[in-house]
C-alpha cells in the first residue's frame, strides 16, 4: 500500500484530478475538503458562527460523519443523510474555510482520514495533508495555478452545476479563502519541505493527469 498526498490552493483542479488519477490507478479517492465542508453544513443549520470556536466545538459530539464508497465514487454522510452537492457551494466553501481553522474541528477529523490510509492505498487532498494529514506520504505534490486560472476553472465548474455566479465573486472568495487558509495559526496551506511542485496552469486536464501519475511512477510504486 501507498499514499499520494496532494495539496494547494483552492481552484488548481486537486479534487478532480486526484479522483481521476484514482481511478486510473485503481485506489481509494479522499476528498478530505467534504469533510470539513460537512462540519460548515452542520454549523450553518445551526446558525452557529462558523468563526466561533467554541461554540463550533460545543457542536462536535452532535455530528457523526461517515464515508461510503459508491460505485467507486465518495459519499459523505452526515448523521446518516448524504448531503450530496449541498455542501458544494461558495457558502460552504467559506464555511469550511472557516471551520478548518479550529483546532478541535481538525482533530475531530484527523482519526477519520488517518484510518481510511491505513487500510488503503490513497490519494488525498486538502490543504495539510502533506505536512499534517499523511506526514509519511510516499508522494508528496503542492498543486496550484495562476489566480486567474484558478477562478475560471471554478467560475465554469459552478455555472455547469447551475450556480447563479460572477467570475468577479468568484475570484474574490477565492482569494479571500486562500488568504484565510494560508495564515491561518493551525495547519495552514503551505507545501511540505519534500513535496514537488506541480504548477498547471498551461496544462489541460489530461495532460494534468498523467503528471501526477508520473510522478508516482517515478517514485517507483507502480509494478
Amino acid at each position: 500500500m501507498f499514499k499520494i498526498a496532494i495539496d494547494g490552493p483552492g481552484g488548481a483542479g486537486k479534487s478532480t484530478i486526484a479522483k481521476a488519477v484514482a481511478k486510473r490507478l485503481g485506489i481509494v479517492y479522499v476528498d478530505t475538503g467534504a469533510l470539513y465542508r460537512t462540519v460548515g453544513y452542520f454549523v450553518r443549520s445551526k446558525n452557529v458562527d462558523p468563526k466561533d470556536a467554541e461554540a463550533v466545538s460545543a457542536l462536535l459530539p452532535q455530528i457523526s460523519i461517515e464515508i461510503k464508497y459508491i460505485e467507486g465514487a465518495q459519499h459523505v454522510f452526515l448523521n446518516g443523510e448524504d448531503l450530496g452537492d449541498r455542501i458544494r457551494t461558495p457558502e460552504m466553501s467559506m464555511y469550511a474555510s472557516a471551520v478548518s481553522a479550529i483546532g478541535n474541528v481538525r482533530a475531530f477529523l484527523l482519526d477519520t482520514q488517518r484510518d481510511i490510509a491505513k487500510k488503503n492505498s490513497v490519494i488525498m487532498d486538502g490543504r495539510d495533508i502533506g505536512t499534517v494529514i499523511l506526514p509519511d506520504a510516499e508522494v508528496k505534490i503542492f498543486l496550484t495555478a495562476s489566480e486567474e486560472c484558478r477562478a475560471r476553472r471554478r467560475y465554469n465548474e459552478l455555472l455547469e452545476k447551475g450556480e447563479k455566479v460572477t467570475y468577479e465573486d468568484v475570484l474574490r472568495e477565492m482569494n479571500e479563502r486562500d488568504k484565510n487558509d494560508s495564515t491561518r495559526d493551525i495547519a495552514p496551506t503551505a507545501a511540505a519541505e519534500d513535496a514537488l511542485l506541480l504548477d498547471n496552469s498551461d496544462l489541460s486536464f489530461e495532460e494534468s493527469v498523467d503528471a501526477v501519475i508520473n510522478i508516482v511512477k517515478e517514485k517507483g510504486l507502480l509494478a
